[in-house]
């Protein structure tokens, strides 16, 4: 037995309350506390206070398909998850006003946003799944842009996606190739970013999804190379959390959704490996 979509939209927007305006076509979604204003200010005055602009993402919730009702609950903790998830990159767009380089609100701010998506609309995938068809493509609604008030000048106003998420280069498999990068950053005497390795962890990879997870085996190295490049690039930047909210946190979250992506390439055509989330956190070694 399903629930059609439509009753869960309009529950939704009562889910988000206060917190965030939330445009379930796709259109701007801005948190209202950003601008210290009650929602009665509207979007266009919470985007003046704010000055940097705010996030706007696709509709997942009116993208899916019926939902069994043994996964209502699961999707509805990742629906409610995406929300809070635009709400957290609107306040840090704000907190963040004049911080770093051109491409800082893409780099710190909407490229790990889109990671994240990517982990929740796969989790709402997977529930689905369980018990129903597996819906394909959500990934494409995980990417955001920021209306930045028509500002030419505003940082991060281009809506490229985050290099991360794009093929890496051929060359190297597992995550050992992240030591290579690790060089770099100890050479800084900034440390260096240690993950744990996820090749050695997969069971039998099928012949179908060997080239899927064999990209994303070398995305996760080239994911390590790039935060090791960042950590040595803002050496002084940021308070004493830095290194953990804008290198290590985002690269968690780039990570869970890559091991996703392999999970569920596995998952076509045999048992999905489970646990694979448990290797996407990872340290900085001095």
């Amino acid at each position: 037995m399903s629930r059609a979509l439509p009753k869960y939209n309009k529950r939704r927007v009562g889910l988000a309350g206060g917190a965030a305006a939330v445009a379930l076509t796709g259109a701007v979604i801005a948190g209202t506390a950003l601008a210290g204003e009650s929602s009665e200010g509207g979007g266009a005055d919470a985007r003046t206070l704010a000055g940097p602009g705010t996030v706007s993402c696709p509709d997942v919730a009116s993208q899916l398909p019926a939902i069994p009702a043994s996964a209502q609950a699961e999707v509805d903790r990742n629906l409610a998850l995406l929300d809070q998830q635009i709400t957290e990159a609107n306040k840090r767009l704000a907190d963040t006003v004049g911080q770093g380089g051109p491409n800082f609100v893409q780099n710190a701010i909407l490229g790990p946003l889109e990671d994240k998506r990517v982990a929740t609309v796969n989790r709402i995938a997977t529930a689905i799944g369980r018990t129903a068809d597996r819906p394909a493509g959500l990934d494409a609604l995980a990417a955001c842009s920021l209306d930045a008030q028509g500002d030419p000048a505003a940082p991060g106003q281009e809506e490229t996606g985050g290099t991360e998420t794009s093929a890496p280069p051929a060359g190297g498999a597992g995550d050992d190739a992240g030591a290579g990068a690790g060089q770099d950053g100890d050479a800084s005497g900034v440390g260096t970013i240690s993950c744990p390795d996820v090749a050695p962890q997969l069971p039998a990879i099928p012949a179908s999804a060997q080239a899927e997870v064999d990209r994303n085996l070398a995305l996760l190295d080239q994911q390590i190379t790039e935060a090791n490049k960042r950590l040595a690039d803002t050496v002084g930047q940021g308070g004493p959390n830095f290194v953990q909210n804008a290198i290590l946190g985002p690269l968690e979250d780039k990570r869970v959704a890559t091991v996703n992506r392999i999970a569920t390439a596995i998952g076509r055509t045999a048992d999905r490996p489970a646990g694979l989330d448990s290797l996407a956190a990872c340290t900085l070694t001095k």
